[in-house]
């Protein structure tokens, strides 16, 4: 059974931090690019914050360049979303991703239920 949890979400005052959590079960962690997106009210999802399978690379949309960071540990199934310096537009339900990047793998793709965060005074 592929499982990707989120956890972390919540209320925050504008400025403030979160740090999200996706655990994943039920495939090889290893193999898969871990992303990030985020989809708030009456918009369309976009993506956040991508890192490699191997941990060598990350990417981060323009907006959150400088102010969220992505991480994974993969002894522990486990990506990362530090959330710093948090705006009310950051306002969005976020969904951790899983993609294959092996031969072994290719095609298959997995996404999470989703955790709220809410920036707001």
């Amino acid at each position: 059974q592929v499982q990707l949890v989120e956890s972390g979400g919540g209320l925050v005052q504008p400025g403030g931090s979160l740090r999200l959590s996706c655990a994943a079960s039920g495939f090889r962690f290893s193999s898969y690019g871990m992303s990030w997106y985020r989809q708030a009210p009456g918009k369309e999802r976009e993506l956040v914050a991508t890192v490699t399978s191997t941990g060598s690379s990350v990417n981060y949309a323009e907006s959150m360049k400088g102010r969220f960071t992505i991480s994974r540990d993969n002894l522990k199934n486990s990506v990362y979303l530090q959330m710093n310096s948090l705006k009310p537009e950051d306002t969005a339900v976020y969904y951790c991703n899983a993609d294959c990047a092996h031969y072994s793998c290719f095609g298959r793709n997995y996404w999470g239920q989703g955790t709220q965060v809410t920036v707001s005074s």
